[in-house]
C-alpha cells in the first residue's frame, strides 16, 4: 500500500475509535463554563502549542469564550523558562492569570504529561495548580492519556493505531477535534466566513442547505 494510502486508512481507523460521547460531554461543559462567566486557559508544547494559539483564536470568534495560552507571549513565557524553569512556566502563568473555580484549563498533548519519564512535567504542574484553584481540567491527548486523562473531568483519548506515527496522528486529529468543539451546537455562535459568504451568494441560510433565508 501507498504510504500516503497507508496513513489516511490509519486515520480514518483512529476517527472510527474515537469516543464520540466524550466529545459532546466536553463541548456541553465548556458551553457551561463560558455561559457561567468563565475563561479558558489552553496550554500544549510544541505542535500542540500550536494548536493551543489556533484554539484561542477559534474559542473567542466562533464561541464567544474568553480564552488565552501562555505561549501567544513568548516574552512571558521565556523569561518564565528562564528566571523560574521549563516544569513550572505554565502553572506560574496560571497563578498571575488568577485561573479560579469558573474556569477551565484544556490541555492538548500527545502523551498528556509524565512526571516520572519526565516528559511534559510542565502540564502536570499547571494540571495541578489549576485543580487546586478549583477549575476544571480537560485533555485532548494521545497514547494512553498520561496525567492529562488521570486528572481531567473530561478527557478525549486518540487512540494508537501505528505506534510509529502516534505523534503525527495525535497532533494531526487533535486539531479535528477542537474544530469539531468549536463548531458544536452547544458552543458555536458565530458563522465562520466562507460558510456565511456561499450561504449569501446561494441565497441560503448557512448551515441549513436548500433553506431560503428571510
Amino acid at each position: 500500500m501507498p504510504f500516503s494510502r497507508e496513513f489516511l486508512e490509519e486515520s480514518i481507523r483512529i476517527l472510527q475509535k474515537i469516543d464520540s460521547d466524550a466529545i459532546d460531554r466536553m463541548a456541553t461543559e465548556l458551553a457551561a463554563i463560558r455561559d457561567a462567566g468563565g475563561r479558558l486557559f489552553i496550554i500544549g508544547v510544541g505542535g500542540s502549542a500550536g494548536h493551543a494559539s489556533h484554539a484561542v483564536n477559534d474559542f473567542r470568534k466562533i464561541c464567544a469564550f474568553e480564552a488565552y495560552t501562555p505561549t501567544d507571549n513568548v516574552s512571558e513565557l521565556t523569561a518564565r523558562v528562564n528566571d523560574e524553569g521549563w516544569e513550572s512556566c505554565f502553572a506560574e502563568w496560571l497563578k498571575v492569570s488568577r485561573i479560579g473555580a469558573r474556569d477551565a484549563l484544556l490541555v492538548f498533548s500527545v502523551g498528556g504529561g509524565n512526571v516520572e519519564k519526565n516528559v511534559s512535567v510542565n502540564l502536570v504542574r499547571a494540571i495541578d495548580e489549576a485543580r487546586a484553584r478549583g477549575a476544571r481540567v480537560f485533555g485532548i491527548v494521545g497514547k494512553d492519556g498520561g496525567y492529562t486523562r488521570k486528572a481531567s473531568q473530561t478527557c478525549v483519548v486518540i487512540p494508537v493505531v501505528s505506534p510509529e506515527r502516534i505523534t503525527p496522528h495525535t497532533e494531526g486529529l487533535c486539531a479535528v477535534i477542537w474544530h469539531l468543539i468549536v463548531s458544536h451546537p452547544a458552543l458555536k455562535v458565530a458563522q465562520t466566513k466562507w460558510e456565511a459568504v456561499d450561504a449569501r451568494a446561494s441565497g441560503t441560510t448557512a448551515g441549513e442547505p436548500g433553506r431560503r433565508s428571510r
